[in-house]
């Protein structure tokens, strides 16, 4: 198991740099008492075990979360895990779940299902079909409580308060919010032998935290087997409370790191207390006043709610409590919204100061902490040498026995190429411990006060990007880990910076590390970066320890920790290294600093996770239009320098080509294009083959080509010479040419927005009638029948003219067309081939209109360069070789399917087994369209495809469609779907989905004993297994 968990979707691969091994500590051998593991990884590993699941999915948000990584992993390395099924998480989201258990399976005794709060809530309709629950059928759901909002990552349940009225009454609801509570809870689950049971924990915070040594949940004989009496076996109550016994003002919320922040504040208030939810259903009404002093007057209720409009469940069902008591005490409603819950974890005293507003005497949060806490701040990028050094660091402290060390790790995916890694660390002596307080909680993220008492910067170019002293408190210390010399590093501190120095007092340090590490051990890049992580540790150590350090206390102090002897370096010599090299600097502000750019802030945005292929970095997508137009319109200025991720690759990537893009881009070349259908006939239906020699792009089966096409050159023209003037540059051009969407439809906001430019009112209140919800018979009109562009809207409404710069935030950009690929790089190598159709069409006025990508793509050259990108998708081959394929294609929705027949041909030449293939086609005539023909019959004769039902609409007296084709082999498909775990694809055009969907479900209920609704129902099921796959467009 990993030490620490670091990533997927919008995913930035990032590395584990070198780092010291540590001395072995007691007990890592295993996941319990080892406070080097997350709790989340603790609960993997205990759900995991085939003695507590049978069989366990894995739902994609949950694993966006980074959990659910590790027992996949293990399933498929063949440890002692249950088996793991991958689902993703959609419409109907769940009914495999529901399908298993009404199957009654005996293998499927026990079934856990691992998601995210979202998750939860998009299952919910479909849970509320569960059959009842017994010892040998029943639903176990860990949920991972981190959500992926637009720009940022939340703690909010709000998801739970939407799912709850749908959920069944009969689930047993578990929340979370400790390191402790989380592993407790999760084992807890497993013995409710009779209900179906929901475990939601902190995954914002406690789940990930480092540094707790995690006890096992000792099994305790019950003879109840009541919810209440097997909670409370286990040391738990429904409803704990904190505070004063004769409080005359309560609050009551559920279980969470918001919650944990109460009861600690609680603790220092008289006459105040806090009742936290653990056990949300079953709802018992008499434990809830039980834990209630008859002291209380005023009983405030904290809903997380999606909006303020929202009402909350909680208040619902504690004012539904107190209405059968005789002295009724006030219930107050506060709803908290995922930006309250933002707020209240982002700034510091912010939930505090809302506490101390329904009671009359306040506490800081400073309060809540031991005297002794220490709050650091330690930021880094995945590519630096010190990446890993706040882990090391936190090993060093855990060697202290009198040291309590807590550690998170946050990721910034979008504000630095590449990344920025934030770890918040939290010490404090252990015999002055008080109330556990999350570290999120302790150390936030407040740019306004600041909240950290120590601040490290383990890249020095974060100095130049990012406004990082912000966080510190007045007198903070920070540390920089540079090769600058004292005179480099001043002079590259932004003024912005220089200033928050001054204002806050701060003590600024610098080590070279690098330099001092080269100096012991010579450039061996691994050795180095050893010795460098080690000096750093020592500096660090060295300004924790204060003025009472000496060279020789912090020697004694390290060698608890580390080996005398590291990379052949004496641990001694390393000391002095740090010792001596450690340096202070004074910054000074003059009056005629030059004024800096703006400075970024680190935002949580992304988590880090590890899994097979390294760390992974994983979190929401954010973007800007006008940093993209900047990009397009001065590509010289704005072309990130390629840093160290870049060179690292074998292909290097080229910035340069698509900087404002998130994805990675490749400029691959045209060696082929060639038409496949005969040149009178209607439809150009064409093959072109991309050589990636170079590149270094990869991709997988069934993915898809992002092509980033241009707009056509003579249209440009046209535009610009009616435009004139500002639009006749060269520069202006290319970004009409190659980024900006001016042949694409505008929405109804275009109207609107391009209203406030034209000079003549008729054309202004035109504008602002189109864009008003009176105007949307003529937009429907302009938009679907007369297909009109920006650029004719703006040549019909010639007196609107915004300036160049308006116009392209205006329009917006081209986005990349994705086209399935149809080749598999295991065959083919460097090179990348697609199947493409051109879009044309004429308008009711006659106006020919045209797909501006697959026009451009029509007209590509051998040997012109495409820049390309690689975008994911739901065409997957199954993971074992001997399952059925069923195909269905129309079209170039065969596309996918060449590349399925190709590595399929491919491993059954190398000599692998391999399951029926069963390929449908259609298109309207064979003699001049049947794609690929030649190669089908190969792969017929082969025996690569089982049967090919081959369907020519047009050839003959009646139509014949692929449902028609299919419906003949109606046995075959339903056997390989019920009982060889087969996997249904079909890709093309929308039109054929209902058709080929009932033909699916004739199948079922003929020959496998289902109603039509059942059918129906599995087919859906199968949807999550990845079983039924639509591609259709």
């Amino acid at each position: 198991m990993s030490a620490y968990s670091t990533s997927l979707s919008s995913s930035t691969t990032v590395s584990s740099p070198s780092s010291p091994k540590l001395k072995a500590a007691h007990g890592t051998d295993s996941v319990f008492f080892n406070p080097r593991i997350q709790p989340s990884q603790i609960v993997e590993y205990v759900v995991s075990r085939p003695q507590t699941s049978s069989t366990i999915f894995v739902y994609d948000l949950a694993e966006q979360a980074g959990f659910g990584t590790l027992t996949k992993a293990w399933s498929r390395a063949g440890k002692d895990s249950a088996p793991v099924v991958d689902l993703q998480t959609r419409a109907g989201a769940g009914l495999t779940l529901v399908g298993r258990l009404s199957e009654g399976t005996s293998q499927d005794a026990v079934i856990t299902a691992f998601t995210s709060s979202k998750g939860l809530s998009m299952m919910a309709p479909a849970l509320s079909y569960l059959p009842r629950a017994s010892p040998t059928s029943r639903l176990v759901l860990q949920v991972s409580n981190l959500l992926f909002t637009e720009d940022t990552l939340s703690a909010s349940l709000y998801p739970l308060t939407n799912a709850l009225p749908i959920l069944p009454k009969d689930l047993v609801i578990l929340l979370s919010a400790t390191p402790q509570q989380v592993v407790d809870f999760a084992q807890l689950s497993y013995k409710l032998t009779n209900q179906h049971v929901i475990h939601i924990f902190d995954h914002y915070g406690a789940a990930r935290e480092v540094g707790h040594s995690v006890v096992p949940l000792l099994d305790t004989p019950v003879k109840s087997d009541a919810v209440l009496d097997i909670v409370k076996a286990y040391g738990y109550s429904f409803f704990s409370y904190t505070g004063d016994s004769e409080a005359q003002d309560v609050v009551v919320l559920l279980n969470s790191a918001l919650a944990l922040t109460a009861q600690a504040f609680a603790k220092h208030i008289p006459g105040f207390g806090v009742v936290t939810v653990n056990v949300l259903r079953p709802w018992d009404e008499e434990s809830l006043l039980a834990a209630i002093p008859p002291t209380v007057q005023n009983v405030h209720v904290l809903d997380d709610v999606a909006s303020s409009v929202n009402q909350g469940v909680l208040y619902g069902e504690v004012f539904g409590t107190f209405l059968s008591t005789p002295n009724l005490p006030y219930v107050h409603s506060h709803r908290v919204t995922p930006a309250d819950t933002n707020a209240y974890l982002l700034r510091q005293n912010a939930f505090t100061s809302f506490l101390s507003s329904l009671v009359p005497a306040g506490s800081s949060i400073e309060s809540l902490l031991p005297a002794s806490s220490k709050r650091l701040l330690l930021f880094s990028t995945p590519k630096t040498s010190l990446a890993t050094l706040p882990h090391v660091l936190e090993d060093l402290f855990l060697a202290n026995k009198g040291i309590s060390a807590s550690l998170v790790t946050d990721h910034d995916a979008f504000s630095k190429a590449g990344g920025v890694t934030a770890n918040r660390l939290l010490l404090s002596l252990k015999k002055e411990e008080a109330s556990y307080v999350p570290v999120p909680v302790a150390i936030p993220y407040d740019v306004t006060t600041g909240a950290v008492d120590f601040i490290g910067i383990l890249d020095q170019s974060l100095l130049k990007s990012h406004s990082l002293f912000k966080y510190a408190k007045q007198g903070a210390v920070v540390l920089l880990a540079s090769s600058w010399s004292v005179d480099e590093l001043v002079a590259n501190l932004p003024t912005e910076t220089k200033e928050i120095i001054a204002q806050k007092a701060l003590i600024l340090f610098t080590i070279d590390a690098s330099n001092l590490a080269a100096q012991l051990v010579g450039e061996d890049e691994y050795k180095k970066g050893v010795i460098e992580n080690v000096i750093v540790n020592l500096a660090f150590l060295r300004l924790y320890i204060g003025k009472a350090a000496q060279e020789s206390v912090l020697l004694k102090v390290a060698s608890i920790a580390f080996d005398d002897i590291i990379q052949g370096v004496p641990l001694q010599q390393a000391n002095a290294a740090a010792w001596n090299g450690l340096v202070d600097i004074e910054v000074a502000v003059s009056d005629d600093e030059p004024k800096s750019a703006a400075l970024k802030t680190f935002d949580f945005n992304a988590i880090i996770v590890e899994g097979e292929d390294g760390a992974v970095a994983t979190g929401a997508r954010v973007g800007n239009w006008h940093d993209a137009a900047k990009h397009l319109m001065f590509p010289d200025a704005f072309t990130p320098a390629s840093g160290a991720q870049n060179d690292d690759l074998e292909f290097p990537l080229n910035p340069a080509l698509r900087p404002e893009l998130p994805e990675d881009t490749f400029l691959v070349t045209c060696t082929v294009n060639r038409r496949l259908t005969p040149l009178e006939y209607n439809r150009n239906v064409f093959h072109l083959e991309f050589d990636t020699s170079g590149t270094g792009l990869k991709y997988e089966i069934g993915e898809a080509l992002g092509i980033h096409g241009w707009n056509d050159e003579k249209e440009v023209l046209d535009f610009c010479s009616w435009r004139r003037g500002d639009a006749a540059t060269r520069t202006v051009f290319q970004a009409l040419q190659q980024q900006i969407d001016l042949f694409g439809r505008p929405p109804k906001s275009f109207y609107t927005d391009l209203a406030q430019f034209a000079s003549s009112s008729v054309d202004k209140h035109a504008l602002l009638f189109i864009g008003s919800p009176e105007g949307i018979a003529t937009f429907k009109k302009l938009s679907e029948k007369d297909t009109v562009t920006f650029a004719d809207v703006l040549k019909i409404y010639s007196s609107a003219r915004p300036g160049i710069e308006t116009l392209c935030q205006l329009v917006g950009d081209i986005k990349p067309r994705h086209y399935s690929i149809a080749s598999a790089q295991a065959v083919v190598g460097n090179r990348v081939d697609l199947l493409i159709v051109t879009v044309d069409w004429v308008t009711p006025s006659g106006t020919p209109r045209y797909g501006q990508c697959t026009r451009y793509l029509a007209g590509l050259r051998v040997g012109q360069k495409v820049t390309v990108s690689i975008k994911p998708s739901v065409m997957k081959l199954p993971p074992d070789n001997m399952q059925p394929l069923i195909m269905a294609g129309l079209g170039t929705g065969a596309a996918p399917f060449r590349a399925f027949l190709q590595h399929r041909a491919w491993s059954q030449q190398n000599g692998e087994k391999v399951g029926p293939v069963y390929y449908y086609f259609g298109s309207r005539h064979q003699s001049q369209e049947y794609l690929y023909g030649e190669e089908i019959e190969a792969f017929i004769s082969d025996s690569v495809i089982t049967r090919a039902g081959l369907a020519f609409s047009r050839d003959g007296p009646k139509k014949v469609y692929i449902q028609h084709k299919m419906l003949e082999d109606s046995e075959a498909l339903a056997e390989m779907l019920q009982d060889q775990k087969g996997v249904f694809y079909l890709c093309g055009p929308t039109w054929p989905v209902p058709d080929v969907y009932e033909a699916l479900v004739n199948a079922l209920v003929k020959y496998k004993s289902y109603d039509a609704v059942s059918a129906g129902a599995y087919l859906e099921s199968l949807k999550e297994e990845e079983r039924y796959i639509l591609e259709v467009y």
